[in-house]
């Protein structure tokens, strides 16, 4: 592809991506692998001079913008030489006229800007729209850092957290032997944190209640050495059902997989009321904390959509606690750094629930907000969290 159709794809591409943020469409990485797939004249070198192109765009633009043209354009009034392949010539976008629509904005939606929890200023703000690197967790199952070190010479140990592994920018790990032996997982620093918080040991009983694919549950049943009783619930059955070959690869033996009715959760949970040691809830979120990974996020994101995320995150930590045994914990945690996600769930239920007391963060990095810890890309080097670790009297 010359250099001028690489554009024209890249206007393409992002206009699929804008409807499908704006209809709740399937994800930019997927949009992206379904566009190639379809246009395999194009190489390697043409995939990534064109997503390189439309995730530039993405991270510019905070504001969902009108369409693809729009986007492109306005980076091209930013950079001259993306300006001269509007050329008009075949299979390459027409030239630019100065009254046509262009993308506006920041890297932020403006009705996002005064949500953002006070420490979170426009340095933080900026780096949750840089690249994100790899980041693995060594599986103490099958393997020491030491040893995936020694194997893989890209890696480097990173002081924050025991387990924890960082490649660089882009690297690809899937094909890794440690990760297909189940010795390394891909998890952020910020996850890995967060399971730390949890400070789960063998021999007890610990619920994962919103488990997903179950990352931070494989990471829980590591440092429970594979002893204790470990539930891993969640209501979507599909990501629930990748937790067992998960485990299975992982040499995991000590997960119960619980998969609840929406509305109906308390049901599924009723062995397990008031005799967990830990609770961990990483609730679902707006993912402000997540954008170096998944940036057209910004675009999907309403006013609306926040309110009921918030509401849902109030009945979690209400039915969290009511898991959790006399003197055990409850760990919450968002990946958002939205006050209202993350210090305002916490400081309004321990506002309304007596009998709790919040913990520090035992040492470990991060912002102090509130009762809790804040993780972000400029302070810890993780994507962005709010995470605090609550105990029943």
């Amino acid at each position: 592809m010359r250099e001028p159709a690489r554009v024209e794809a890249a206007i393409e591409l992002l206009d699929q991506i804008i409807r499908a943020a704006k209809e709740n469409g399937p994800p930019a990485d997927v949009l992206a692998a379904r566009y190639f797939a379809e246009r395999r004249y194009a190489g390697s070198k043409d995939r990534r001079a064109v997503r390189d192109l439309v995730w530039s765009a993405i991270r510019r633009f905070g504001e969902c913008p009108p369409h693809g043209r729009a986007a492109m354009v306005a980076l091209a009034d930013e950079n001259a030489s993306l300006t001269a392949l509007f050329d008009g010539s075949a299979h390459a976008p027409v030239e630019i006229t100065p009254e046509e629509k262009r993308a506006t904005g920041g890297l932020i939606p403006a009705w996002l800007l005064p949500l953002f929890a006070e420490p979170i200023g426009e340095t933080e703000q900026a780096a949750l729209l840089d690249r994100a690197p790899v980041d693995l967790r060594v599986n103490t199952l099958k393997a020491t850092r030491a040893d995936i070190i020694a194997e893989i010479p890209d890696a480097v140990a990173l002081d924050a957290a025991p387990h924890a592994l960082r490649l660089p920018t882009g690297y690809v790990a899937d094909q890794l032997l440690a990760m297909r032996e189940g010795r390394i997982e891909v998890q952020d620093l910020g996850s890995q944190l967060i399971v730390q918080l949890c400070v789960a040991k063998p021999g007890m009983t610990v619920l994962d209640l919103c488990a997903g694919a179950g990352g931070k549950t494989l990471a829980l049943a590591a440092d429970m050495a594979n002893q204790g009783r470990l539930y891993a619930s969640d209501t979507d059955k599909r990501r629930l059902g990748n937790l067992a070959p998960r485990c299975a690869v992982s040499g995991v033996t000590n997960v119960e997989q619980i998969l609840l009715d929406p509305g109906k959760e308390r049901e599924k949970l009723g062995d397990v009321i008031g005799k967990c040691n830990v609770v961990l809830v990483d609730a679902p979120c707006s993912g402000s904390g997540t954008w170096r990974r998944n940036p057209e996020t910004r675009w999907r994101l309403t006013p609306d959509r926040l309110e009921r995320l918030v509401q849902i995150q109030k009945n979690l930590l209400q039915l969290a606690a009511e898991m959790v045994a006399p003197g055990g914990h409850l760990v919450y945690a968002v990946c958002s750094l939205l006050d209202a996600e993350g210090r305002g769930q916490v400081d309004e239920f321990l506002s309304t629930h007596s009998g709790w007391t919040a913990h520090s963060g035992d040492g470990l990095p991060g912002i102090a907000h509130g009762e809790g810890l804040l993780l972000s890309p400029h302070a810890t080097g993780s994507d962005g969290f709010y995470m605090a670790r609550l105990q029943k009297l």
